[in-house]
């Protein structure tokens, strides 16, 4: 192990940070913070026409909202910047030139091409092995370009000179990098230097194994964000996307993870992406926030979704939100599992309405309302006790009251605990929402 782990995020701005991009980010975040190392993000933007100042702010966005922070890089600075390629140019004509002087360099139609010296390129990878990649052969190993007729930067001449410089001592990125690394190790080789250690990790494949891109719902960070997604919970799902504890633990805390996280345990095949295990286990973090963590995020979520709630009272929306922790797993679920607390003004769930609102049912809840209205504190123990005791006089079983009650009040068949929710909703907006379902009869 060198004396300083140092490891790099080096995304291009030229579309939303994907998935796969914040699982790479992630594990070389884990590597530098397991080894007390530093995590450098580098922004690798030459390629001017597919740039995009949204992308790049999409980029910061999901990292910081993972927590990945960075040690250096935009925004923090550090020694051996600036970390935005274009700002670096005059670097690379540097080692152009010695790759030049040294007779490396030949020009091809206006462009700059490197001379392969037609060689076996040996890699020893930490996750996929000792592999011998045989590049003697021109036909399917051409000269590469390195720079375009236009003075544009070619990825792979940019790249390994900014890991030369800024001291890389492991790079860490997806598989479909492995048949780059024997060109970035030539041009390391004629520069005389030493390569980093090279880590290739498995690719992140949809349930269906097609390669997961950018146009699949999925695929961006910012669709978590947007959904209401807890960021503990994706960074904790993307560990397990090719890495393992190997004990079956599913629910991990960052700082243990920190603690054991080791190459040597990141599997060779492909990692499957399983968006229903991600909504479950953003469920079991939803259900250990503190109330006061819920009602803020819940309220974001909610106002993001064009729920007035600044229109009740402080009280009223607590009580109500309360009454939805640990039923959800993601916050986008809040306005259809509990927008009923937030207007008067809803439908009724067409199948709910043909199975609960039948002639019989309208006595059942005519008595359900006078049941209600005689009480004084309203709490959801008494709440309870008169439905109990209201079935009995009926004769029914408490479903038969509780289902058409639950409908009338709320609009949908299922929701939060029924006694509780109409503890919260108070006892005349419930005997005004019992009214206006009977007219329904």
């Amino acid at each position: 192990m060198p004396s300083e782990v140092r490891v790099r995020f080096a995304p291009s701005p030229t579309g939303y940070l994907h998935i796969g991009g914040a699982r790479t980010a992630l594990f070389n975040w884990l590597f530098a913070r397991h080894h007390g190392g530093k995590f450098v993000l580098r922004i690798e933007d030459t390629d001017m026409k597919r740039n995009t100042e949204e992308a790049m702010a999409a980029i910061y966005e999901g990292l910081e909202w993972l927590g990945l922070n960075w040690d250096e890089g935009p925004h923090v600075g550090g020694e051996f910047g600036p970390y935005l390629q274009s700002e670096r140019t005059e670097l690379y004509e540097r080692y152009l030139k010695k790759l030049q002087d040294a007779g490396h360099i030949f020009e091809d139609q206006g462009a700059l091409r490197f001379r392969s010296p037609r060689e076996h390129v040996i890699l020893e990878d930490a996750v996929c092995g000792r592999i011998d990649f045989d590049l003697s052969n021109p036909a399917t190993h051409p000269d590469m370009t390195i720079r375009r007729p236009d003075g544009s930067w070619i990825f792979h001449f940019v790249n390994v000179i900014d890991d030369l410089e800024m001291k890389i001592s492991h790079v860490i990125r997806g598989e479909d990098h492995l048949s780059n690394t024997p060109k970035h190790m030539e041009i390391i080789r004629a520069l005389g230097a030493t390569p980093p250690q090279y880590a290739h990790i498995p690719l992140i494949l949809n349930r269906d194994g097609t390669k997961m891109s950018k146009r699949d719902a999925g695929a961006r960070v910012e669709y978590y964000i947007r959904r209401g997604y807890l960021p503990a919970a994706l960074r904790n799902y993307l560990c397990l996307l090719g890495w393992s504890p190997k004990d079956n633990r599913e629910k991990l805390d960052i700082n243990e993870i920190i603690r054991i996280f080791d190459l040597k345990n990141i599997g060779r095949s492909s990692a499957t992406f399983d968006p229903d295990k991600l909504h479950w286990l953003n469920g079991e973090y939803a259900r250990e926030l503190s109330d006061e963590e819920f009602n803020g995020l819940a309220v974001s979520a909610l106002k993001l979704s064009g729920v007035k709630v600044d229109d009740y009272q402080e009280q009223y929306v607590r009580a109500a939100l309360q009454t939805c922790k640990g039923k959800i797993n993601t916050f986008d679920e809040l306005p259809a599992y509990c927008g009923f607390y937030f207007t008067d003004d809803f439908g009724y769930n067409p199948e709910g309405a043909a199975k609960h609102f039948i002639p019989e049912n309208k006595p059942r809840l005519e008595a359900v309302r006078d049941a209600l209205s005689s009480f004084e504190k309203f709490d959801a123990a008494e709440i309870e006790a008169a439905l109990k005791t209201t079935a009995a006089k009926l004769g029914v079983k408490l479903g038969a009251i509780v289902h058409p009650t639950r409908l009338a009040v709320t609009g949908s068949n299922v929701g939060p605990s029924l006694y509780h929710l109409l503890q919260v909703l108070g006892k005349e907006k419930v005997r005004e929402r019992i009214d206006r379902a009977l007219g329904m009869f």
